[in-house]
C-alpha cells in the first residue's frame, strides 16, 4: 500500500519531462500537417490581421486535435511502463490529469 501512495509522486518526473516532449512532438506534427493541408510554413495566429476567420478557425482545430491525441499517446504509453516496470498503475482509480 505505501508504494501505491509514492508512486505518483516518483511519476510526476517523468511526467513532466513526457510532457514537454509530447508538446515538442506534438509541434512538429502540426507543422508538418499544416504544411501538407496549407503548403505553407508559418500557421496562422488568432491575432493576424491578414487571415479570415476560417483559416484561423481551421489552425486551431486541427492543432488542438493533433496535440490532444500526442498527449494521450505519450501519457498512456508512460503509465503502461511504469506499470510493467512497477507492477502499479501511475494515476489514482478514476484516472490521470483529466
Amino acid at each position: 500500500m505505501a508504494k501505491k501512495k509514492k508512486l505518483p509522486f516518483a511519476y510526476q518526473p517523468l511526467g513532466f519531462v513526457l510532457g514537454w516532449s509530447s508538446g515538442w512532438l506534438a509541434g512538429l506534427a502540426f507543422r508538418k500537417t499544416w504544411m501538407a493541408i496549407r503548403h505553407e510554413e508559418d500557421a496562422p495566429d488568432a491575432l493576424d490581421k491578414d487571415r479570415g476567420w476560417g483559416e484561423i478557425l481551421l489552425a486551431a482545430a486541427v492543432q488542438g486535435a493533433i496535440f490532444a491525441v500526442v498527449r494521450s499517446a505519450v501519457d498512456r504509453a508512460g503509465a503502461k511502463a511504469i506499470e510493467r516496470s512497477t507492477g502499479t498503475w501511475p494515476a489514482g482509480e478514476k484516472g490521470g490529469r483529466d
